[in-house]
């Protein structure tokens, strides 16, 4: 078996995961759901409010990051559909980052993170 052929089974693998099923699920349930996108629109245009009074001098970066922060916990209370998608996408991106670890980790001998390769010592990836 090629490389190639390995790289498109390695893409199936994660395309049929658990992680990538229950992210597309989350994805899915949050985008069909009026309250939630009405919530994601308010949050990106508070958000874009924010970035425009930061640029004009009206607010500090700091203060920006801190109402910005402050929103998204709102969001996230306001549409707990969109927390799941977030939690989700985490999970499958940690996946995705574990497997582009261990593929470093053969071809460099270290994934750069103090990983040594072998997943049984591992308590996850960052």
């Amino acid at each position: 078996m090629t490389v190639i052929e390995k790289a498109r089974e390695l893409g199936e693998a994660i395309l049929n995961s658990e992680q990538m099923k229950a992210y597309k699920e989350a994805e899915a349930v949050q985008k069909a759901d009026e309250a939630s996108q009405q919530a994601m629109s308010e949050f990106n245009l508070n958000r874009l409010n924010l970035a425009r009074d930061m640029q004009n001098g009206k607010i500090s970066r700091e203060d920006a990051v801190a109402k910005n922060n402050e929103a998204y916990e709102a969001l996230l209370k306001k549409a707990p559909l969109i927390g799941d998608y977030v939690e989700k996408k985490k999970e499958f991106d940690g996946l995705v980052n574990q497997v582009n670890q261990i593929i470093n980790f053969y071809i460099t001998g270290s994934t750069g993170g103090g990983c040594s390769g072998s997943c049984s010592t591992c308590s996850g990836c960052n």
